[in-house]
C-alpha cells in the first residue's frame, strides 16, 4: 500500500481520514490510499486495521491483567476493542495508553454486574503510573522518632512522586491479590479497602490501609498538617487509629520531605485520592 502524492496544506485531511477509516470497519478505504496497478487496497487495509486495534487490545490486557482474568478473554478483548474504537491513543507511547479505562469500565453496561470491576483498573492503573513515575529519595524513618508530640501534630510532609491512593466501597485489594496468580486465593471478608500504591525504589508495593487511611493520607497528600489530617479521618471513621496509619506510612517508606510548623504547606505533584510494572501487595500491620 502506498499513498498517492499530496501537497502539504492538504495532509492533515488525509491524516484525519486515514485515522477516522482505521477506527471505523464500516468507513471506506482512504480516498489517497493506493496500491501498485491503481486500484484500492481494501482487504490490505482491512489487515491493517486488524493488526492496528488488536495490538491496541493487547497493550490494554497488559496493564490491566487482573481485569482480564475476572472477566475473562473474550469479554476482555470485546469490551477492550470499543474502547480502542472510542478512546483512540493520544501519545505514540503505548505505556501510557488506558488512563481512562477504568471510567469506561465503569460505564460500560455488560460490566455493571461486576461493581467493583472499575475499581480494581484504577488499582492497576495506579500500579502502571508508580512504575513508571519519577524517583526520588525517601527521608531517614528515624527523623520521625526524634519528634515531640507537638511538633509532629504540626507537621506536613511531601510523599513520592509515584504515590496514589485508591478507595473502593470493595476489598479490591484483596481481589486484585486473589487473581494474581493462577490459583485463586479466598477472599475472607467483603468489606471496603483502600490502597496505597507507591515505588519507594525499583518495585511497585500496594498496601492495604487501615481503617480511615485514605482520608488520613489523602489530607497529608494535600498539604494538611498531621493532627488536622488525623482529625479529618476521625470524623471520616471512629475506627481511625492514627497511630496504626503512622506506622503504614512510615513502613511503605513514601515520605521524601517534611516541613514543621506553620509554614505554607507543600505542593505535590504526588497523586491524592482517587475513587476510583513488577508488584508486591504490603498488608498494613496486623492484617
Amino acid at each position: 500500500m502506498m499513498l498517492a502524492m499530496v501537497a502539504a496544506n492538504d495532509l492533515a485531511e488525509v491524516q484525519r481520514e486515514f485515522a477516522t477509516a482505521l477506527l471505523d470497519p464500516a468507513a471506506p478505504v482512504p480516498s489517497r490510499l493506493r496500491r501498485r496497478g491503481g486500484k484500492a487496497p481494501q482487504k490490505r487495509f482491512a489487515v491493517h486495521r486488524n493488526n492496528m486495534i488488536a495490538s491496541l487490545v493487547a497493550a490494554l490486557a497488559a496493564r490491566f491483567p487482573v481485569v482480564h482474568k475476572l472477566v475473562g478473554d473474550e469479554f476482555f478483548r470485546a469490551m477492550a476493542r470499543l474502547y480502542v474504537i472510542n478512546e483512540p491513543p493520544r501519545s505514540p507511547v503505548l505505556l501510557l495508553y488506558g488512563d481512562t479505562f477504568p471510567d469506561f469500565v465503569k460505564n460500560f453496561a455488560p460490566a455493571t454486574s461486576i461493581e467493583y470491576l472499575a475499581d480494581v483498573a484504577r488499582l492497576e492503573l495506579a500500579r502502571g503510573r508508580a512504575y513508571h513515575a519519577a524517583d526520588a529519595a525517601p527521608i531517614d524513618r528515624s527523623v520521625f522518632s526524634s519528634l515531640r508530640p507537638d511538633e509532629l501534630a504540626g507537621l506536613r510532609i511531601a510523599l513520592h512522586p509515584s504515590v496514589s491512593l485508591v478507595g473502593s466501597q470493595f476489598p479490591i485489594v484483596s481481589i486484585w491479590e486473589a487473581h494474581r496468580t493462577a490459583q485463586l486465593a479466598t477472599i475472607r471478608e467483603w468489606v471496603p479497602e483502600s490502597a496505597l500504591v507507591a515505588r519507594p525504589s525499583l518495585d511497585v508495593e500496594v498496601w492495604r490501609l487501615p481503617a480511615g487511611g485514605y482520608v488520613f493520607l489523602g489530607s497529608l497528600s494535600q498539604g494538611m498538617a498531621m493532627a488536622a489530617a488525623a482529625d479529618c479521618a476521625a470524623a471520616a471513621t471512629a475506627k481511625f487509629d492514627v497511630a496504626e496509619n503512622l506506622a503504614v506510612l512510615l513502613r511503605a517508606n513514601t515520605v521524601i520531605a517534611l516541613q514543621r510548623g506553620s509554614a505554607a504547606p507543600f505542593r505535590q505533584s504526588a497523586r491524592g485520592p482517587r475513587r476510583g510494572g513488577r508488584a508486591k501487595e504490603r498488608p498494613a500491620p496486623g492484617r
